[in-house]
């Protein structure tokens, strides 16, 4: 068996494991070839319908902000979509600003990566210490230190846990500079299948963990932009946050199997499964969606003014709405948002969220509904 990497003793008297460089050797059994095909087919169905979309940038919204919180809470945070989507809206809401805060910068950093990658095509190093920096920004603790590589040794385990305790003990600073190097030159190599090559890259990101913090949300991250890198969707539809903290027991287990004995065929198995059954579960998202979204442009087709039809499609990118936001954002005066929403209350696709006379907030929460609806895990 092809050991994964070595065991380096440090001065203070415990290991930290250095990664191999990639790729490893893999055994491309039938089992791994048919779980890609399965993968590439999903995935290429989810890129059809996304061209097929009338306007997929909208629905890109909803789709970030529920990675966002879902990447966020395998971290700890408690902060749920409709309180993101609701506090971004300007909506009023009770959960606690640090978790708002943490999740909001995932959806800056996500859509600052797709815009830098729109430009350069290539990720590279100094591309995910910028995204680090905005996905740490201001965050709780003071210690993340945003967009710099760590000059002291990490670990991971229990809080409290100690070096001695730890579950997994990444590479000590000096190695780090020379395994992303050679993680950013694996990015660019094209002899892989794609989705193999980012199951592979994934693991290696973790395993390097080359920041104080935030790690495991970057290496998420990683997936969506080598994806979208590729070309392999044409709008980044696809996250596989859900599918990892609806199984996160196993996601954590199938990578450090990989460190502990170089189990690559399960963790490739259990990656690109994930990103068939997310595909599918897009699809299937997207499509009720819309689907929704049309009956509702049905149903408000007589009113007297376009504003409500307006109203209509910017919930496809938000379920949660206020009138001085729908003023903003159609450029209509206050009264006339206010009349909008007012018709979308009479028709049912909207209801109000809380008490509060001035700039109360509503939701379509059939929309709500379908984004805050468990993973998909199988087929």
């Amino acid at each position: 068996m092809t050991q994964p990497g070595r065991l380096v003793l440090l001065p203070e008297g415990y290991h930290a494991f250095v990664p191999n460089p990639l790729p490893p050797e893999i055994s491309w059994s039938p089992t791994i070839v048919a779980a890609l095909s399965d993968a590439d087919r999903a995935i290429g169905r989810l890129a059809g319908e996304g061209r097929r979309l009338p306007n997929p940038h909208v629905l890109m919204r909803p789709f970030i902000a529920r990675e966002a919180v879902l990447s966020s809470r395998i971290e700890g945070t408690r902060a749920t979509l409709g309180e993101l989507l609701a506090a971004e809206a300007g909506a009023r809401v009770d959960q606690s600003p640090d978790d708002l805060h943490e999740v909001a910068n995932y959806v800056v950093a996500l859509e600052e990566g797709i815009r830098a990658l729109s430009k350069t095509g290539a990720l590279s190093v100094q591309l995910l210490r910028q995204i680090h920096g905005l996905l740490m920004k201001d965050v709780r603790g003071g210690h993340a230190d945003p967009g710099e590589i760590r000059d002291v040794q990490n670990w991971i385990g229990i809080p409290g846990s100690t070096p001695h305790t730890a579950v997994y003990i990444p590479p000590p600073p000096a190695e780090i500079d020379s395994l992303l190097d050679a993680l950013e030159k694996f990015l660019l190599q094209t002899g892989l299948p794609p989705l193999v090559q980012i199951a592979l890259a994934h693991y290696q990101f973790e395993a390097i963990h080359p920041f104080h913090d935030g790690n495991g949300r970057l290496g998420r991250l990683l997936i969506t932009l080598f994806l979208h890198s590729r070309g392999i969707l044409p709008s980044p539809l696809l996250y596989l946050s859900a599918f990892f903290e609806a199984t996160r027991s196993e996601y954590y287990e199938r990578l450090r199997e990989v460190s502990r004995r170089a189990d690559w065929e399960n963790w490739i198995l259990y990656f690109v499964n994930g990103v068939a059954r997310q595909s599918e579960d897009a699809i299937e998202r997207a499509t009720q969606i819309l689907a929704r979204i049309d009956e509702w442009r049905l149903r408000v087709a007589g009113s007297s003014t376009e504003t409500p039809l307006r109203l209509v499609e910017l919930l496809a990118g938000n379920p949660f709405v206020t009138s001085a936001g729908v003023s903003e954002r159609l450029g209509v005066a206050r009264t006339t948002a206010t009349r909008a929403i007012a018709r979308l209350v009479e028709l049912g696709i909207l209801s109000a969220i809380d008490e509060r006379q001035r700039n109360r907030a509503y939701c379509a929460r059939e929309l709500l509904d379908v984004l805050e609806a468990p993973a998909k895990l199988a087929p």
